[in-house]
């Protein structure tokens, strides 16, 4: 048990899946799992355990932004030792040839700034996912009736964005989608030696302004999960 997860250390499997919304934590529990008991519910950040094909896997919400997603990865490394973190989201397309509905597999993630730039003083870090998740992943999702991009995104620390000449640099050197907490993932499972990778379904659009129904969102993020599932058990 943690200050913000009120689980056993039994209670939680190797790999985590990580929504940001704790509500669709439980969607994804409900849909996806067996046996699936909730066992976190501290500040209402839901997390749910059970079985995916006979394999132990937990969702846990994130929150929204970076620094709420520093706190729960930190605390599911360091005090429940979680190998594998992969989170599921939702994110925004940057690219003419990625259209909602779509699901990155971000390879790398850049930010203006993450909880950990501090420590890196004049270094410009570059975090990036496990190759081996991103294989898989990429891997899983042949088959199925998805078009799935690989290739960096932009993780922003602030939703109501004002800085449409960032945006337009970062389209220019072919960033394909930008959402809120995937480089501070992959620096914290780089800083203690586990896997990371964001998988994520593009529900709306910077360039059309295109965005995904609300009734025909679980489809949509229904395959992500079924692809992050794939990637960690393949």
């Amino acid at each position: 048990m943690t200050i913000h997860i009120g689980a056993d250390k039994g209670d939680i499997a190797d790999v985590v899946l990580m929504p940001g919304d704790p509500y669709r934590a439980k969607w994804a529990a409900e849909t996806f799992l067996t046996g699936a008991k909730c066992v976190n519910e501290v500040r209402g950040m839901l997390g749910f355990t059970g079985d995916w094909n006979g394999n132990r896997v937990t969702i846990q919400g994130s929150g929204m932004g970076m620094p709420s997603m520093s706190i729960y990865a930190n605390e599911l490394i360091r005090d429940f030792d979680v190998q594998t973190l992969i989170r599921i989201g939702s994110c925004g397309g940057m690219q003419d040839d990625v259209k909602v509905r779509d699901v990155i597999l971000a390879m790398t993630a850049c930010a203006v700034a993450t909880p950990s730039s501090t420590i890196f003083k004049e270094l410009n870090y570059a975090p990036v996912a496990d190759f081996d998740l991103l294989h898989k992943a990429y891997h899983a999702a042949e088959g199925m009736d998805v078009d799935v991009h690989v290739g960096s995104i932009y993780s922003s620390d602030t939703f109501y964005d004002e800085r449409p000449d960032l945006n337009k640099e970062m389209q220019r050197h072919g960033i394909l989608g930008v959402e809120m907490e995937a480089a501070e993932l992959y620096t914290l499972a780089a800083r203690y030696g586990r896997r990371a990778l964001g998988v994520m379904t593009v529900s709306d659009h910077l360039l059309t302004g295109e965005a995904l129904p609300s009734d025909q969102r679980e489809r949509s993020f229904g395959d992500m999960i079924e692809i992050a599932l794939k990637a960690a058990f393949a």
